[in-house]
């Protein structure tokens, strides 16, 4: 597979500690560079619906052969579109494996992984999980040989963009838009959810979060021609 030389040289690279410009470039960012681990807002909403978590098999030639590779896809949008259920249709459709940050990184909650301590301590100390932990998961994942993805959850902000364009190359950026009938909708669906106005500022604000970050990442994208912008009418399932 064509990215793989690319893969093991990133994820080689994240390893280290000594000589490592990305690893410094990160860090000279610092927290404005980090990723928020409940940056999947409709994470646990998804987990709750049941489904196949069986990752698809991996399609063969007529003579047996692996093709090259399949698509390699990113998923991004606003917060409430539920870019999980799409990313699993896809998955099924194209037969590759939907790959989730958050779910990446909520495995590393478990204490017997690697990353473990590292992920924890971020966490308890209010912290944001460092975007060397984040990659080096991502590159773990993807060292699997899996042929094609569909990637949710990341990238977040361009910096995320130009460090994902060091490991792997992407094909498509497909970023989901709601309707502004739509996300009035939702402000007051949470409303009668929470019963307070509190859920909804929240709500309303990871929003106004969003979009301070997407301008930048669907500018880089843009530019490479590889943003594709896909308006939503209505709720999930619909498109």
């Amino acid at each position: 597979m064509a990215w793989l030389p690319k893969l093991r040289v990133a994820s080689a690279s994240v390893a280290s500690s000594a000589v490592n410009p990305l690893r410094r470039w990160i860090r000279d960012i610092g927290s404005a560079a980090a990723l928020e681990l409940d940056y999947d807002y409709d994470y646990y909403e998804y987990e709750r619906a049941p489904r196949d978590r069986r990752l698809p098999q991996q399609k063969l030639d007529v003579d047996g052969s692996v093709p090259e590779r399949g698509v390699q896809w990113v998923l991004i949008g606003e917060p409430g579109v539920k870019r999980h259920a799409y990313a699993e249709r896809l998955s099924k459709l194209l037969g590759i494996p939907h790959i989730s940050m958050g779910s990446l990184i909520r495995q590393e909650l478990d204490p017997y992984s690697s990353l473990y301590k590292q992920v924890v301590n971020a966490v308890n100390e209010g912290k944001l999980v460092p975007e060397d932990v984040v990659f080096a998961l991502l590159s773990k994942r993807l060292e699997e040989g899996e042929n094609g993805f569909i990637l949710d959850g990341i990238p977040r902000t361009r910096l995320q963009a130009e460090i994902l364009d060091q490991i792997v190359d992407i094909d498509l950026v497909v970023n989901f838009k709601c309707s502004e009938e739509y996300m009035k909708m939702s402000s007051e669906s949470e409303l009668l959810h929470f019963g307070n106005s509190k859920g909804v500022e929240s709500s309303l604000k990871k929003l106004r979060v969003y979009s301070e970050q997407a301008k930048s990442v669907e500018d880089y994208y843009s530019k490479q021609k590889k943003l594709l912008n896909f308006q939503l009418a209505g709720a999930t399932g619909d498109a």
